[in-house]
Protein backbone atom coordinates (compact mmCIF):
# COMPACT_ATOMS: atom_id res chain seq x y z
CA UNK A 1 0.00 0.00 0.00
CA UNK A 2 1.06 3.12 -1.05
CA UNK A 3 0.73 6.32 1.31
CA UNK A 4 -0.40 9.76 -0.02
CA UNK A 5 -0.03 12.57 2.38
CA UNK A 6 -1.48 15.89 1.23
CA UNK A 7 -0.60 18.84 3.57
CA UNK A 8 -3.37 21.31 4.34
CA UNK A 9 -2.78 25.33 5.48
CA UNK A 10 -5.63 28.28 6.14
CA UNK A 11 -6.22 30.03 2.86
CA UNK A 12 -5.47 26.90 0.41
CA UNK A 13 -7.40 26.14 -2.67
CA UNK A 14 -9.64 23.55 -2.52
CA UNK A 15 -10.12 21.87 -5.88
CA UNK A 16 -6.06 21.37 -5.09
CA UNK A 17 -6.76 19.18 -2.94
CA UNK A 18 -9.94 17.76 -3.84
CA UNK A 19 -8.50 17.00 -7.65
CA UNK A 20 -5.94 14.92 -6.77
CA UNK A 21 -7.59 12.76 -3.46
CA UNK A 22 -10.20 12.06 -6.25
CA UNK A 23 -7.70 10.69 -8.28
CA UNK A 24 -6.13 8.10 -5.98
CA UNK A 25 -9.42 7.65 -4.62
CA UNK A 26 -11.26 6.45 -7.77
CA UNK A 27 -7.85 4.15 -8.59
CA UNK A 28 -8.60 2.32 -5.48
CA UNK A 29 -11.80 1.10 -6.71
CA UNK A 30 -9.89 -0.61 -9.54
CA UNK A 31 -7.07 -1.89 -7.50
CA UNK A 32 -6.28 -4.24 -4.51
CA UNK A 33 -6.36 -3.90 -1.09
CA UNK A 34 -2.61 -4.43 -1.06
CA UNK A 35 -2.02 -2.34 -4.16
CA UNK A 36 -4.26 1.09 -2.74
CA UNK A 37 -3.43 4.30 -2.38
CA UNK A 38 -3.70 5.43 1.35
CA UNK A 39 -4.77 9.50 1.53
CA UNK A 40 -3.74 11.10 4.79
CA UNK A 41 -4.29 14.88 5.03
CA UNK A 42 -1.78 16.98 7.24
CA UNK A 43 -1.64 20.37 8.97
CA UNK A 44 0.46 22.26 11.51
CA UNK A 45 -1.15 23.95 14.36
CA UNK A 46 -4.64 23.44 14.41
CA UNK A 47 -5.96 20.20 12.01
CA UNK A 48 -9.70 22.47 10.94
CA UNK A 49 -8.26 24.90 8.33
CA UNK A 50 -10.91 27.23 6.11
CA UNK A 51 -10.11 27.30 2.35
CA UNK A 52 -9.81 30.16 0.33
CA UNK A 53 -13.47 29.13 -1.01
CA UNK A 54 -14.53 29.10 3.10
CA UNK A 55 -15.39 25.46 3.36
CA UNK A 56 -13.69 24.48 6.35
CA UNK A 57 -11.66 21.21 6.23
CA UNK A 58 -9.96 19.17 9.32
CA UNK A 59 -6.76 17.38 8.48
CA UNK A 60 -6.13 13.97 9.21
CA UNK A 61 -2.99 14.34 11.68
CA UNK A 62 -0.96 17.47 12.75
CA UNK A 63 2.76 16.90 11.63
CA UNK A 64 4.01 16.29 15.26
CA UNK A 65 2.32 13.13 15.07
CA UNK A 66 2.69 12.60 11.44
CA UNK A 67 4.95 9.69 9.74
CA UNK A 68 8.26 11.23 8.70
CA UNK A 69 8.20 9.43 5.10
CA UNK A 70 5.50 9.05 2.60
CA UNK A 71 5.41 7.32 -0.62
CA UNK A 72 4.44 10.51 -2.31
CA UNK A 73 3.94 14.39 -0.07
CA UNK A 74 1.97 17.04 -1.86
CA UNK A 75 1.58 20.86 -0.55
CA UNK A 76 -1.48 22.39 -2.68
CA UNK A 77 -1.69 25.89 -3.80
CA UNK A 78 -3.81 28.90 -2.81
CA UNK A 79 -3.72 32.42 -1.38
CA UNK A 80 -2.03 30.96 1.94
CA UNK A 81 1.20 29.76 -0.07
CA UNK A 82 2.13 32.65 -1.34
CA UNK A 83 0.95 35.00 0.91
CA UNK A 84 1.87 33.65 4.02
CA UNK A 85 4.14 32.52 6.01
CA UNK A 86 4.38 28.54 7.33
CA UNK A 87 7.48 28.60 10.39
CA UNK A 88 7.74 25.72 11.58
CA UNK A 89 6.08 23.81 9.15
CA UNK A 90 9.23 24.72 6.82
CA UNK A 91 11.58 22.42 8.37
CA UNK A 92 8.81 19.56 8.88
CA UNK A 93 8.66 19.47 5.41
CA UNK A 94 12.33 19.96 4.69
CA UNK A 95 13.09 16.60 6.15
CA UNK A 96 9.63 14.83 5.51
CA UNK A 97 10.46 15.82 1.60
CA UNK A 98 14.30 14.30 1.67
CA UNK A 99 12.79 11.00 3.36
CA UNK A 100 9.74 10.37 1.45
CA UNK A 101 10.01 9.08 -2.15
CA UNK A 102 8.38 11.04 -4.20
CA UNK A 103 7.27 14.94 -3.31
CA UNK A 104 6.15 17.86 -5.03
CA UNK A 105 3.50 20.59 -5.38
CA UNK A 106 -0.10 21.54 -7.02
CA UNK A 107 0.11 24.75 -8.38
CA UNK A 108 0.99 28.00 -6.09
CA UNK A 109 2.01 25.14 -3.74
CA UNK A 110 5.32 25.86 -4.91
CA UNK A 111 6.17 29.08 -3.09
CA UNK A 112 6.06 26.66 -0.07
CA UNK A 113 8.23 24.01 -1.13
CA UNK A 114 10.43 27.01 -2.04
CA UNK A 115 10.27 29.04 0.97
CA UNK A 116 11.83 25.18 2.36
CA UNK A 117 14.42 25.39 0.46
CA UNK A 118 12.97 22.56 -1.70
CA UNK A 119 13.19 24.18 -5.24
CA UNK A 120 17.11 25.38 -5.32
CA UNK A 121 18.37 23.64 -8.89
CA UNK A 122 15.37 21.77 -9.57
CA UNK A 123 13.22 22.26 -12.71
CA UNK A 124 9.64 23.35 -11.65
CA UNK A 125 6.73 24.87 -12.79
CA UNK A 126 3.66 26.64 -11.39
CA UNK A 127 0.32 28.68 -12.28
CA UNK A 128 1.27 30.51 -15.01
CA UNK A 129 0.23 33.40 -13.64
CA UNK A 130 2.67 33.62 -10.82
CA UNK A 131 5.60 32.15 -12.58
CA UNK A 132 7.68 35.40 -12.48
CA UNK A 133 6.59 36.21 -8.83
CA UNK A 134 8.01 32.42 -8.01
CA UNK A 135 10.94 33.39 -10.05
CA UNK A 136 11.97 36.47 -8.03
CA UNK A 137 11.27 34.01 -4.78
CA UNK A 138 13.79 31.60 -5.58
CA UNK A 139 15.98 32.72 -8.43
CA UNK A 140 17.95 29.39 -7.87
CA UNK A 141 15.06 27.59 -9.27
CA UNK A 142 14.81 26.65 -13.20
CA UNK A 143 11.20 27.58 -13.17
CA UNK A 144 9.61 26.57 -16.92
CA UNK A 145 6.49 28.35 -18.16
CA UNK A 146 4.55 26.59 -20.41
CA UNK A 147 4.51 22.16 -18.92
CA UNK A 148 1.44 21.13 -17.17
CA UNK A 149 3.07 19.16 -14.77
CA UNK A 150 7.42 18.56 -14.15
CA UNK A 151 9.45 15.75 -13.03
CA UNK A 152 12.43 16.60 -11.93
CA UNK A 153 14.04 13.12 -10.12
CA UNK A 154 11.98 12.78 -6.79
CA UNK A 155 10.49 16.24 -7.13
CA UNK A 156 7.01 16.36 -9.01
CA UNK A 157 5.36 20.40 -9.61
CA UNK A 158 2.42 21.43 -11.72
CA UNK A 159 0.59 24.20 -13.39
CA UNK A 160 -2.33 25.78 -11.94
CA UNK A 161 -5.33 23.92 -10.12
CA UNK A 162 -6.52 21.47 -12.55
CA UNK A 163 -3.13 20.29 -13.55
CA UNK A 164 -2.98 18.97 -9.96
CA UNK A 165 -5.55 15.84 -11.69
CA UNK A 166 -2.76 15.70 -14.51
CA UNK A 167 0.28 15.17 -11.91
CA UNK A 168 -1.82 12.60 -10.11
CA UNK A 169 -2.83 10.62 -13.35
CA UNK A 170 0.68 10.86 -14.15
CA UNK A 171 1.81 9.30 -10.54
CA UNK A 172 -0.72 6.74 -10.86
CA UNK A 173 -0.11 5.13 -14.20
CA UNK A 174 4.15 5.30 -13.47
CA UNK A 175 2.81 2.97 -10.57
CA UNK A 176 -0.12 0.97 -12.06
CA UNK A 177 0.25 1.50 -15.71
CA UNK A 178 -1.61 3.49 -18.43
CA UNK A 179 -4.42 1.91 -18.68
CA UNK A 180 -5.50 2.04 -14.68
CA UNK A 181 -4.69 6.02 -15.68
CA UNK A 182 -6.90 5.78 -18.45
CA UNK A 183 -9.70 4.28 -16.69
CA UNK A 184 -9.51 6.65 -13.73
CA UNK A 185 -9.47 9.82 -16.47
CA UNK A 186 -12.39 8.25 -18.32
CA UNK A 187 -14.36 8.03 -14.82
CA UNK A 188 -13.22 12.11 -14.24
CA UNK A 189 -13.96 12.92 -17.88
CA UNK A 190 -10.40 14.32 -18.20
CA UNK A 191 -7.78 13.38 -21.12
CA UNK A 192 -4.76 11.33 -20.14
CA UNK A 193 -2.68 13.95 -22.68
CA UNK A 194 -3.72 17.14 -22.95
CA UNK A 195 -2.72 19.16 -26.36
CA UNK A 196 -0.59 22.14 -25.97
CA UNK A 197 0.94 23.31 -22.35
CA UNK A 198 0.17 26.31 -19.93
CA UNK A 199 0.71 29.12 -22.55
CA UNK A 200 -2.69 28.09 -24.38
CA UNK A 201 -4.19 29.90 -21.11
CA UNK A 202 -1.80 33.07 -20.44
CA UNK A 203 -0.96 36.18 -22.60
CA UNK A 204 1.85 36.00 -24.43
CA UNK A 205 2.74 40.21 -25.41
CA UNK A 206 3.62 41.51 -22.12
CA UNK A 207 1.47 44.43 -20.90
CA UNK A 208 2.14 48.26 -21.80
CA UNK A 209 4.93 50.04 -19.84
CA UNK A 210 3.58 53.16 -18.96
CA UNK A 211 1.50 55.90 -20.52
CA UNK A 212 4.32 58.23 -21.12
CA UNK A 213 7.23 56.41 -21.82
CA UNK A 214 8.43 55.92 -26.18
CA UNK A 215 8.40 52.46 -25.11
CA UNK A 216 5.02 52.33 -24.55
CA UNK A 217 4.32 54.80 -27.50
CA UNK A 218 5.38 52.06 -29.83
CA UNK A 219 3.49 49.48 -27.94
CA UNK A 220 0.36 51.28 -28.18
CA UNK A 221 1.37 51.72 -32.10
CA UNK A 222 1.80 48.36 -32.30
CA UNK A 223 -1.38 46.84 -30.42
CA UNK A 224 -3.39 49.51 -32.61
CA UNK A 225 -2.00 48.43 -36.35
CA UNK A 226 -1.43 44.83 -35.74
CA UNK A 227 -2.89 44.23 -39.21
CA UNK A 228 0.34 46.36 -40.60
CA UNK A 229 3.90 45.10 -41.11
CA UNK A 230 6.47 45.99 -38.67
CA UNK A 231 10.30 45.41 -38.33
CA UNK A 232 12.74 46.32 -35.70
CA UNK A 233 13.49 49.87 -37.93
CA UNK A 234 9.82 50.81 -38.32
CA UNK A 235 9.02 50.54 -34.75
CA UNK A 236 12.33 52.54 -33.52
CA UNK A 237 11.72 55.41 -36.38
CA UNK A 238 8.18 56.14 -34.24
CA UNK A 239 10.35 57.21 -31.09
CA UNK A 240 13.52 58.36 -33.23
CA UNK A 241 15.91 56.22 -31.65
CA UNK A 242 18.48 53.94 -33.83
CA UNK A 243 16.74 50.73 -34.11
CA UNK A 244 20.11 49.30 -31.86
CA UNK A 245 19.36 51.49 -29.00
CA UNK A 246 15.45 51.10 -29.56
CA UNK A 247 15.87 47.21 -29.31
CA UNK A 248 18.35 47.72 -25.59
CA UNK A 249 15.95 49.95 -24.17
CA UNK A 250 12.76 48.10 -25.28
CA UNK A 251 13.88 44.70 -23.96
CA UNK A 252 15.40 45.92 -20.56
CA UNK A 253 11.53 47.76 -20.02
CA UNK A 254 9.42 45.19 -21.77
CA UNK A 255 11.77 42.19 -20.13
CA UNK A 256 10.90 41.00 -23.81
CA UNK A 257 12.87 42.08 -27.39
CA UNK A 258 10.87 43.87 -29.82
CA UNK A 259 9.54 41.28 -31.92
CA UNK A 260 8.53 38.78 -29.57
CA UNK A 261 6.46 41.42 -28.20
CA UNK A 262 5.24 41.66 -31.66
CA UNK A 263 4.86 37.92 -32.03
CA UNK A 264 3.09 37.36 -28.99
CA UNK A 265 0.54 40.16 -29.38
CA UNK A 266 -0.39 38.65 -32.63
CA UNK A 267 -1.16 35.39 -31.48
CA UNK A 268 -2.87 36.70 -28.68
CA UNK A 269 -5.25 38.71 -31.34
CA UNK A 270 -5.95 35.86 -33.05
CA UNK A 271 -6.62 33.67 -29.90
CA UNK A 272 -9.29 36.35 -29.04
CA UNK A 273 -10.72 36.82 -32.42
CA UNK A 274 -11.21 32.80 -32.21
CA UNK A 275 -12.42 32.72 -28.91
CA UNK A 276 -14.91 35.38 -29.75
CA UNK A 277 -16.43 34.60 -33.36
CA UNK A 278 -16.28 32.71 -36.50
CA UNK A 279 -14.46 34.50 -38.60
CA UNK A 280 -12.92 32.80 -41.50
CA UNK A 281 -8.80 31.59 -40.06
CA UNK A 282 -7.96 33.21 -42.91
CA UNK A 283 -9.46 36.73 -41.98
CA UNK A 284 -8.15 35.42 -38.45
CA UNK A 285 -4.47 35.56 -40.27
CA UNK A 286 -4.80 39.10 -41.78
CA UNK A 287 -6.55 40.64 -39.06
CA UNK A 288 -3.79 40.03 -36.58
CA UNK A 289 -1.35 40.65 -38.82
CA UNK A 290 0.26 36.79 -40.01
CA UNK A 291 -0.35 37.28 -43.73
CA UNK A 292 -1.19 33.40 -44.12
CA UNK A 293 -2.78 30.94 -42.75
CA UNK A 294 0.01 29.04 -42.99
CA UNK A 295 2.54 31.13 -41.08
CA UNK A 296 -0.35 31.84 -38.30
CA UNK A 297 -0.48 27.42 -37.98
CA UNK A 298 3.02 27.31 -37.64
CA UNK A 299 3.08 29.61 -34.54
CA UNK A 300 0.23 28.11 -32.97
CA UNK A 301 1.56 25.19 -33.31
CA UNK A 302 4.88 26.05 -32.16
CA UNK A 303 4.13 28.27 -28.93
CA UNK A 304 1.01 27.26 -27.99
CA UNK A 305 0.77 23.13 -29.29
CA UNK A 306 -2.49 23.77 -31.08
CA UNK A 307 -3.68 24.64 -34.68
CA UNK A 308 -5.79 27.07 -34.67
CA UNK A 309 -9.15 25.30 -35.51
CA UNK A 310 -7.96 23.27 -32.65
CA UNK A 311 -8.21 26.38 -30.62
CA UNK A 312 -11.35 27.72 -31.55
CA UNK A 313 -12.65 24.24 -30.55
CA UNK A 314 -11.17 24.34 -27.29
CA UNK A 315 -11.96 27.63 -26.25
CA UNK A 316 -14.81 29.28 -27.90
Amino acid sequence: MKTVAILLFPDLLMLDVAGPMDVFSIANRYLPPQEAYRIVTLAAGERTVRASNGLAMQADLLIEDAEPAYDLLLVPGGPGAYNDSHGALLAWLGRAAEASRRYGSICTGAFILGEAGLLEGRRVTTHWHYIERLAARCPGAEIETDQIYIRDGKLLTSGGVTAGIDLALGVVAEDHGRKLALDVAKVLLVVMQRQGGQAQFSPLAAGVVGDDSPIARVQNHVLEHLDEPFSIERMAALVAMSPRHFSRVFAREVKMTPMEFLQGARLDRARNLLETGDLPLKTVAYRSGFGSVRHMSFLFAEKLGLSPAQYRRQFS
